[in-house]
C-alpha cells in the first residue's frame, strides 16, 4: 500500500531544512531526483495497519553525491516529525568521529531553521540533540559494543558501513534493539568497499539480490548506484550511472545537480597518472567493489600482455612449474611457464573439491561452475582436496611437457612434494617471504609491462590477477600477499614461483627502459 500523505509529509519536512555548507549554505534542501524517490518510497509505503513497511534502507552510492546530507535530514525527520514519543535516534559508524559527521550536519540544519531550533537543545560535546515536544533525542554512539545492548532505537543512521571492522555493532543494533518500536528505520549509507568478507558486503549482497528480485524481503529497501563489470569505467557516459548527482557546471549552478563533471574529470586524470589510485577512484567514485584497496598493476597491462598460448604447440618443450597447494577445502594451482625466445608462456591448471563448487558459486558469485564446464578447473571428488588426484595429474602433465623443476610453498605440501620427489621430479622449496618472492615479483612485473608474459587470458588466472594486492617494505621490495588480497590469488603465486625458476635458467634479457621505470 502507498500513502501519498505520509510520503509528502516527509518530503515537505526535509525540503524545509537548509543546506549548511559552501555555496548552498542557507538555501532550501531541495531533494534531487534520486533522493526524492528514496524518501517518497521509504516513508510512503505502508503495511495494512498504516505503519511504515520498510524497516531497513541500504543506500550504496559514491562519495560527493549528497548521501550524508540526506542521512542527516532523515535523522531529523525521525527525531522531530515522525510522531514517535520518546524516540531514540542513533548515529553509528566505524568510529565515533565518522558517526559524528552526519550528526554535525543535522545539528547545523537545526540551527539554520529557527522554528526547529526553538524546540531543540544541541549538546555538541556529547553529540546529542533533544527534541522537547516528544522528549526524543538523537545521539552519536561510540564504537564500544558492550554498551549498546540497552538501546531502544526508533531510528539508526549507519554511516560508511564498509568501514566497520567487524559485524558486532551492526548485529547489536539490528537484532533486538528496534523490536519495541512500531515503525523503526535503519538507514545505512556507504560507498563500496573491498573486503568481501565484511558485514558491508553481506548487506550489499542482500540488497543486490532484493533489487534484482533474486530474493524477497518486503521490509528491506535497497538503493545501489554502481557500475557493472561489463561497463567501461573510463567512459564518461558510464560515470552518470553510478553518480545520479553528477552533472555539468550549469546543472550544478542551477541546483539540479551537486557534483561537477569537471571536478570528476580531474579526479579521473589523477587516478590515471598514478596506477595505485585507480582502485580508489573505482571504489569511491564509481562504487565498484574492488578486490583490494590498492592494486599491483592495472588490468590493462595484463590484458595487453595476454598474447596466445596453444598447449599443442608447447608439447615436449622445457618448462618450469609452480605449485601452490590449498588448504583442504579450497583451490589449488599448478602453473607451467615456458621460455620461448624470451616470451614466457603460462599454462595453468586448477583443482577444487567438487562438492564445494556449488556453495562457492552461490555464496561468492564467482564462476567456478562455468570454469569447470570450460575445462579450466578440475573437480576432485568429495569436499576436501584430493592430493592423489593432483599427484596423478602432475605425472600425466609431465608426460606431455618437459618439467625441469617444480617450485613449491612447503606449507601444506610436505607429503605431496616428497611423493613427487620420489617420482623423480626436481623439487625446489620456495618460502613465501619478501626475500624469496620480491625478485621474481619484480621480474614478473617487467614481463607483463613489456608484453613478454603470455597467458592467453585464461579466465581463472585473469580473475586472480585482478585480486592481487602487494605488500612493500622500506627498501621497495614487494611481494603478492594472500592475506591482503580479498579473493584467491593462488595461480598468480604459483606463476611467480615458476617464473622464478625459469629466470634462474634463462639468459639475461634487456627490456624496454620505460618498463623498468614503471616499477
Amino acid at each position: 500500500m502507498f500513502d501519498d500523505e505520509k510520503a509528502q509529509h516527509a518530503i515537505d519536512f526535509i525540503q524545509c531544512l537548509k543546506h549548511t555548507k559552501g555555496r548552498w549554505a542557507g538555501k532550501p534542501f531541495i531533494l534531487l531526483d534520486w533522493q526524492y524517490e528514496l524518501i517518497r518510497d521509504v516513508f510512503g509505503t505502508v503495511d495494512g495497519r498504516g505503519f511504515r513497511l520498510y524497516r531497513e534502507c541500504f543506500c550504496e552510492i559514491p562519495k560527493k553525491n549528497g548521501k550524508s546530507d540526506l542521512a542527516a535530514a532523515v535523522a531529523l525527520y525521525l527525531l522531530c516529525a515522525d510522531g514517535e514519543a520518546g524516540g531514540e535516534i542513533y548515529s553509528a559508524a566505524g568510529d565515533r568521529k565518522q558517526a559524528g559527521i552526519v550528526f554535525d550536519v543535522a545539528a547545523d540544519m537545526v540551527r539554520f531553521e529557527p522554528e526547529l531550533d526553538k524546540k531543540c537543545k544541541i549538546n555538541d560535546s556529547q553529540k546529542r540533540i533533544i527534541y522537547y515536544p516528544t522528549n526524543s533525542f538523537y545521539q552519536v554512539l561510540s564504537s564500544e559494543v558492550e554498551t549498546k545492548h540497552g538501546v531502544n532505537a526508533h531510528g539508526v543512521i549507519f554511516d560508511e558501513l564498509h568501514g566497520q571492522p567487524n559485524r558486532n555493532l551492526w548485529d547489536v543494533l539490528t537484532k533486538g534493539s528496534m523490536e519495541a518500536r512500531e515503525q523503526p528505520l535503519l538507514f545505512a549509507i556507504t560507498t563500496a568497499g573491498y573486503d568481501k568478507e565484511s558485514i558491508c558486503y553481506e548487506v550489499y549482497d542482500r540488497a543486490w539480490r532484493v533489487k534484482k528480485k533474486v530474493s524477497e524481503d518486503k521490509h528491506f529497501y535497497p538503493v545501489i548506484f554502481e557500475l557493472e563489470e561489463k561497463d567501461d569505467w573510463e567512459k564518461e557516459i558510464n560515470w552518470q550511472k553510478a553518480n545520479p548527482s553528477l552533472g555539468t557546471q550549469q546543472e550544478v549552478d542551477n541546483g539540479t545537480k551537486i557534483l561537477s563533471l569537471d571536478r570528476f574529470r580531474e579526479a579521473y586524470i589523477k587516478a590515471k597518472e598514478n596506477p595505485a589510485e585507480i582502485n580508489i577512484f573505482k571504489r569511491l567514485r564509481l562504487n565498484l567493489w574492488t578486490a583490494q584497496e590498492t592494486r599491483w598493476l592495472d588490468m590493462h597491462y595484463w590484458n595487453e600482455s595476454a598474447g596466445e598460448v596453444h598447449p599443442e604447440e608447447l608439447k615436449g618443450k622445457i618448462c618450469y612449474a609452480g605449485l601452490d597447494l590449498s588448504s583442504t577445502d579450497d583451490l589449488t594451482a599448478f602453473v607451467l611457464v615456458f621460455n620461448i625466445d624470451d616470451n614466457y608462456k603460462v599454462l595453468p591448471f586448477f583443482f577444487m573439491p567438487g562438492d564445494n563448487i556449488e556453495k562457492r558459486v552461490r555464496e561468492h558469485r564467482i564462476k567456478y561452475d562455468v570454469w569447470l564446464s570450460q575445462g579450466h578447473i578440475f573437480a576432485t571428488e568429495g569436499n576436501v582436496i584430493d592430493y592423489q588426484f593432483i599427484y596423478d595429474k602432475i605425472c600425466e602433465i609431465a608426460k606431455i611437457y618437459e618439467i625441469e623443476e617444480i617450485a613449491y610453498d612447503p606449507y601444506n605440501a610436505l607429503m605431496l612434494s616428497q611423493k613427487l620427489k620420489d617420482e623423480g621430479f626436481t623439487m625446489v622449496e620456495m618460502f613465501q617471504g619478501m626475500k624469496s618472492l620480491s625478485p621474481p615479483t619484480k621480474d614478473t612485473e617487467i614481463l607483463i609491462l613489456s608484453g613478454n608474459l603470455h597467458h592467453g587470458n585464461n579466465p581463472v588466472l585473469t580473475w586472480m590477477f585482478n585480486n592481487v594486492q602487494v605488500v612493500t617494505d622500506a627498501n621497495s621490495n614487494r611481494r603478492v600477499d594472500k592475506e591482503k588480497s580479498r579473493e584467491k590469488i593462488d595461480g598468480i603465486q604459483a606463476m611467480i614461483m615458476a617464473i622464478s625458476r625459469a629466470r634462474v635458467h634463462a639468459e639475461p634479457v634487456v627490456y624496454k627502459q620505460d618498463c623498468v621505470k614503471a616499477i
